[in-house]
């Protein structure tokens, strides 16, 4: 994810989605230097942007809501990025997990963003047992000291994406193994398998 001012972070949110992280960080460079903010951006057509932030996944899509994005902070909120969650949620393309970004990359507000690392690797350790993003949010919410959460999102994503990935984690190099839920109970599972080895993995 892109770091810099709430600009730059909510493009980056928005562009990220269904895109890999080097895909949308080299795609927000391109466009922020033809649209370093929404006045600029809402001048801008669709065809123009495509230009810039291909190939981002669903590229055609998201050049028109950027405009869209862009012409609504420009009309509503006064050309500047706003920095409640309420406000963020009107805008075309925000999400929670986008508001949350925004507010904690762009504005350093604490905020729990919940994409899929965070939803994956807080599940797997064992700390909550959520099936939905939205969940995860609430539910972190609810015991993760408030001074963690704009940290929260920044860990697990290094995390996720270099060593508890989604398939085939690599869970001998990773600083949290034995907090692991999953991986304790890999273990065991492993260990149920070898007669005589079950009181080892304790």
């Amino acid at each position: 994810m892109p770091k810099g001012g709430p600009w730059r972070v909510l493009l980056g949110a928005v562009l990220s989605t269904r895109t890999k992280d080097e895909v949308t960080i080299a795609a927000v460079k391109r466009l922020i230097r033809r649209a370093p903010n929404p006045q600029r951006l809402a001048e801008l057509k669709p065809a123009q942007i495509v230009g810039f932030i291909y190939p981002v996944g669903f590229y055609r899509i998201k050049s028109r809501l950027l405009i869209r994005l862009a012409r609504m902070i420009v009309k509503d909120y006064q050309g500047k990025v706003p920095r409640t969650k309420e406000g963020l949620l009107r805008l075309p393309g925000v999400g929670s997990k986008v508001a949350n970004v925004v507010l904690a990359q762009g504005f350093g507000v604490p905020a729990i963003a919940v994409d899929t690392h965070v939803h994956r690797i807080s599940n797997r350790l064992g700390l909550i047992r959520t099936k939905r993003p939205e969940m995860t949010e609430a539910r972190l919410r609810q015991f993760l000291p408030r001074r963690y959460w704009l940290k929260w999102n920044r860990f697990l994503v290094a995390l996720g994406q270099t060593v508890c990935r989604p398939r085939y984690p690599q869970c001998g190099l990773c600083p949290v193994e034995m907090l692991c839920a999953k991986c304790g109970l890999e273990v065991a599972r492993a260990g149920s398998k070898q007669p005589g080895k079950q009181g080892d993995i304790f």
